[in-house]
């Protein structure tokens, strides 16, 4: 582009050609999410996709949309771009697992003050390994730079994720039943909820990013910054030849206000509080901001990031295909009767 016909823009606080710069950096990497569905080339007005319904009844689209959330600010702290991109994708990805969808493609939305291209493009490579992980298209995006709208630095994000089912494979929850087994499945820590929380408890802990988080060996930016696990493979494997009855993305509102979302009304979920391994981050917010358990379950996902129900004799079956990290699974509670105005999760203590 001519430098003089973007003067006028750029004296506004728009720096067009920085903007073209960040395409031209990222356009090869786009590239290497993309699937045998996708008919278009980044830079278009919209991306176009065809998807394969081979052998599907009646399919079904699916679709989910998120941010990071205040997680950012934490990246900004710690000067750590690399990781919230993967955040943004299991966000929108993980919520539309839980319907039994395969995830088809995901795009996003960058916004921020003033474009710092090395900045963004580290936060695009995580888009990019999230969609990888996702086995989806990244098939477009938007790079929007607004002076004034945000301080030095910061900037936002959010995702949109569309996938497909087949209608009678939906998983809504609606056959679960009393005797059930609530199965749940590892995070990585604290994923991406309860960040406003976790900044004001950090900062007044007086920990430094290269500390050592207290009962690991890593600093505090490393386990602050890890990103949000990516559940595609677990829910690809569970559902090739097993009936689940129910999914949870645990994510904000923690286990209280997540788990209902699948849960028929006569029901309730009685969770064993302990039959999970908990990261050592939550032990150190618990004790650092003066919480109870009650109150870090109602938060954070507490080591649990993912929750599949199904009957006795499939999670026998399952839980052995899932012994490893990064996503270990446990046998955690199960699906009880409820009695009048019950509340319908249970944490069960002793």
């Amino acid at each position: 582009m001519s430098t003089s016909r973007s003067d006028a823009y750029t004296s506004a606080g728009v720096n067009i050609n920085a903007g073209n710069a960040l395409v031209s950096r990222i356009k090869s990497l786009v590239a290497t999410t993309h699937t045998h569905g996708v008919l278009s080339d980044i830079g278009g007005f919209g991306g176009l996709f065809r998807p394969d319904i081979t052998g599907m009844q009646s399919p079904v689209l699916v679709s989910g949309t998120d941010g990071v959330g205040t997680k950012l600010k934490m990246a900004s702290l710690f000067n750590k771009h690399d990781t919230v991109g993967i955040d943004l994708v299991a966000m929108s990805v993980n919520d539309c697992l839980v319907l039994g969808a395969k995830p088809l493609f995901f795009l996003d939305y960058f916004a921020c003050g003033e474009l710092n291209v090395d900045q963004a493009e580290m936060v695009i490579k995580g888009v990019v390994d999230g969609c990888r992980q996702s086995g989806c298209t990244l098939l477009g995006g938007e790079t929007a730079e607004m002076p004034g709208m945000y301080a030095p630095g910061d900037y936002d994000l959010a995702g949109f994720c569309v996938g497909i089912v087949d209608s009678p494979n939906i998983v809504d929850g609606s056959t679960i039943s009393v005797g059930d087994v609530i199965i749940g499945f590892a995070s990585s820590g604290v994923h991406s909820n309860g960040y406003s929380l976790v900044r004001k408890i950090y900062e007044a802990s007086g920990a430094r990013p290269d500390d050592i988080l207290p009962g690991t060996d890593k600093t505090f930016a490393e386990v602050l910054m890890a990103p949000t696990i990516i559940y595609a493979d677990q829910v690809k494997t569970a559902m090739r030849d097993m009936r689940i009855k129910g999914m949870v993305h645990i994510t904000g509102g923690g286990f209280y206000d997540n788990i209902p979302r699948v849960l028929p009304a006569s029901v309730c979920a009685e969770i064993r509080f302990g039959s999970w391994e908990r990261p050592a981050v939550f032990e150190w917010l618990k004790e650092q901001g003066n919480l109870d358990w009650t109150e870090m379950l109602q938060i954070f996902n507490c080591g649990i990031g993912y929750i599949m129900i199904t009957d006795r004799a499939t999670a026998d079956e399952l839980l052995p295909r899932f012994q490893t990290q990064p996503a270990k699974a446990w046998e955690i509670g199960s699906i009880t009767r409820r009695k009048d105005d019950q509340e319908q999760v249970e944490i069960i203590f002793s």
